[in-house]
């Protein structure tokens, strides 16, 4: 009896004993990860990257358990993390709106916003149901704060499907729906009226792509398949600008969508029975039933207001860097798109980079990388503290700390001081437009 009892309580001994190890490890482990969090809060704090400048994880701690689904799920490096027991954001500012943290959430303790309490957001009225203040007018996409392509090209299905629950009758010489902007919602936009049969026509004032059209050649616009009306699901990961637009040139050739380039839209004119007038900078006008606003956030590139910046070497996006070779460059700014471009320019030509303040902030972790080994491997110059105040055929002047302009040899200038919101243009149209602290968008589950 008794050797059955010790027997009992050597079994029962090890694996408690088994079991407190593994807890201590788990537990030394977990409160690890816990300092390690909180370490990479505390430097995303000093380098500006925990307030959110756009769409953003916004964790409800009462509801939250740890479970460490939304980590798993996010595509990008170190935007969430565990510290006690629940999650917190760590680099806000690199988050790209993917969603998957909010659809990964067992116990939905995530909402996806925009703008936060300190730093409020432009964004205009647009329903559940996609419509503005204005009946008949639509908004999707990274207008609307959604600014990720499989997003942005969900939106523009489903804005499409709001409309047919109140399609008014067809009439002769009046187009059932104008989409503005052949970005991914326009391009998605077209194809799902298309499928719907609903006449249409999609007008953009630059290149088919939209704001997908301005990024540089290699840059990767989309990491998550997603599905398109008529043609089905594209399983394309680590795409790049090209592969995307040659997509999007298929689909418009073998559906015969009616798409114009360079037809930049002046007015939105709302007219009698309901019925709106669109009129471009060409002078054609449109008459629509509906309309569907897909235009970027970004509006008309911001210019730096200097004597030469009219010049033909003067340009706001780069479109070919590999034809770019042996030219002395400088690139303005410094966020992401000047550091992705001026990187994608240093192997052929000689680069500097002008930046008006004295050290970067709010970088994606890789370009910060990047530019900082290139800067250290003298493969570009970094001028800090710096501003074009001319520019001449063969030169630019600039000034550093607010000295004397300097004078250096050039050939291109590329300018990227972000954009100016399309605030007038909605607001002539009727939209209403308002700063939002911290708003809720909407997301599906």
């Amino acid at each position: 009896m008794n050797e059955v009892l010790l027997e009992q309580f050597i079994i029962y001994g090890t694996v408690f004993a088994l079991c407190a190890i593994t807890l201590f490890f788990y537990t030394r482990k977990k409160k690890k990860n816990y300092t390690k969090t909180k370490e990479k809060v505390k430097l995303a704090k000093i380098e500006g990257l925990f307030e959110p400048v756009s769409l953003h994880p916004f964790i409800d701690l009462k509801s939250c358990i740890g479970s460490g689904a939304c980590i798993t799920a996010c595509p990008e490096k170190d935007i969430l993390g565990i510290v006690d027991g629940v999650a917190t954001v760590i680099n806000t500012s690199n988050c790209i709106g993917h969603g998957a943290c909010f659809h990964a959430c067992p116990v939905e303790a995530i909402s996806l916003r925009i703008g936060s309490e300190t730093r409020g957001v432009d964004l205009p009225h647009v329903s559940e149901d996609y419509e503005t203040n204005i009946k008949g007018m639509y908004i999707a996409g990274e207008l609307g704060g959604m600014g990720l392509i499989k997003n942005s090209v969900e939106q523009g299905q489903m804005a499409v499907k709001s409309m047919l629950k109140s399609k008014k009758p067809s009439k002769e010489g009046v187009l059932d729906l104008v989409i503005i902007g052949a970005g991914p919602a326009g391009i998605s936009a077209s194809l799902a009226a298309k499928e719907n049969n609903m006449t249409s026509i999609t007008l953009e004032q630059d290149s088919l792509g939209g704001t997908v059209y301005t990024f540089p050649r290699s840059k990767i616009v989309m990491t998550a398949p997603m599905n398109l009306p008529l043609y089905g699901k594209v399983k394309l990961f680590d795409t790049n600008k090209d592969e995307l637009l040659q997509i999007w040139k298929k689909v418009i050739a073998e559906h015969q969508l009616d798409v114009r380039e360079h037809s930049k839209v002046d007015k939105i004119v709302p007219i009698e029975n309901e019925v709106f007038k669109i009129v471009t900078n060409t002078g054609e006008e449109f008459l629509c039933n509906q309309v569907l606003l897909s235009i970027g956030r970004r509006g008309t590139p911001r210019k730096l207001g200097v004597t030469g910046e009219e010049s033909q070497k003067v340009a706001y996006r780069l479109l070919e860097p590999e034809l770019i070779k042996d030219k002395k460059v400088i690139v303005v700014g410094g966020g992401d798109s000047a550091i992705e471009s001026a990187m994608l320019l240093v192997d052929a030509n000689e680069v500097i980079l002008s930046y008006r303040k004295d050290k970067f902030s709010r970088l994606k972790p890789k370009n910060r990388d990047k530019i900082q080994e290139a800067e250290s491997n003298n493969i570009i110059k970094v001028i800090y503290n710096s501003n074009l105040v001319s520019i001449k055929d063969k030169s630019v002047l600039m000034t550093i700390d607010g000295g004397e302009p300097e004078e250096f040899e050039n050939d291109l200038v590329y300018i990227f001081a972000g954009g100016e919101l399309p605030t007038s243009f909605l607001e002539s149209a009727g939209v209403k437009i308002t700063k939002r602290f911290g708003h809720i968008m909407k997301s599906h589950k």
